[in-house]
């Protein structure tokens, strides 16, 4: 955990996932009021990747807006759930 994509000579897979930005506040289904447009989101998407090849890591990106099947293999020493809940 204390090495970076750099010191491992690994790659990102950046994929575009709007759930990121969903809302359970109000109960059990997502709201997703508070997400970026789609040409806003794109371009953020983008600009990340931009960002990552930038520094020297090697991006490989997804296709945005589009239906993706990925096959991983969680291969690390942790996964981290990111929960925002107010407490």
């Amino acid at each position: 955990m204390n090495r970076s994509l750099l010191d491992t000579g690994g790659q990102a897979l950046v994929i575009s996932q709007f759930t990121l930005a969903a809302d359970w506040r109000k109960g059990n289904r997502p709201g997703f009021s508070d997400g970026a447009g789609f040409e806003a989101a794109e371009n953020l998407w983008r600009y990340f990747c931009e960002c990552l090849s930038g520094e020297g890591v090697d991006a490989v990106m997804g296709r945005f807006r589009s239906h993706l099947r990925i096959h991983l293999i969680n291969d690390g020493p942790v996964t981290i759930w990111m929960d925002t809940a107010d407490r």
